[in-house]
Order: structure tokens, then sequence, then C-alpha cells
């Protein structure tokens, strides 16, 4: 069995330098973000009625692939919240 190397990758973001966004930019990186969650959640799903239906028999993989999905949704749910502290602190500033 071959080692893979491990790859950096959060939510579909493969660099560690933040680009500089504009606002559109900022559009299209929130919706590659939730594609790629989408994408491992399905993909997770997948393997789990794979498994079941008897198609394949290496757990291994399979929860790996449930484990990534439930850390990707765990860090999009920590980004939403934050994100919204944030703007419920902005609403509280006074002009």
């Amino acid at each position: 069995m071959e080692i893979q190397p491990i790859q950096f990758q959060t939510m579909g973001i493969s660099s560690m330098q933040a680009p500089k966004a504009t606002p559109s930019d900022f559009g299209a990186l929130l919706s590659d973000a939730i594609s790629g969650l989408n994408e491992k959640q399905n993909v997770s799903s997948q393997a789990r009625v794979d498994l079941a239906t008897g198609k394949t028999t290496d757990l291994h993989n399979i929860m790996i692939k449930t484990e990534e999905a439930s850390l990707s949704m765990q860090l999009a749910i920590e980004v939403r919240n934050k994100a919204m502290e944030a703007y419920q602190e902005m609403m509280r500033m006074q002009l």
C-alpha cells in the first residue's frame, strides 16, 4: 500500500496565502468553498451506500472520506459562526 502525502487544503483553498479579493472574487470563493463542501458530503454518502450495498469492502477509505466530510462541515459551521459574530458586533457599534 502506497502512502499518499498530506495535502493542505481547506474547503477548496489550496494555497496558504490569501489572495487579494474583490467583492466578486469573494462571492466566487464562497461559492467554490460551498461546492467543495457539498462534493465531500456527496462522496462520503455514496461511499457509505456502496459499503451498505456490498459494492465495496474498503472500510478504511470510507472512514477517511466520512471524517473529511465531517471536518469540512465543522469548519464551515465555525466560519459561519465567526462571520455572524462579526456581523452582530458591527451592528452593535454606534456611529
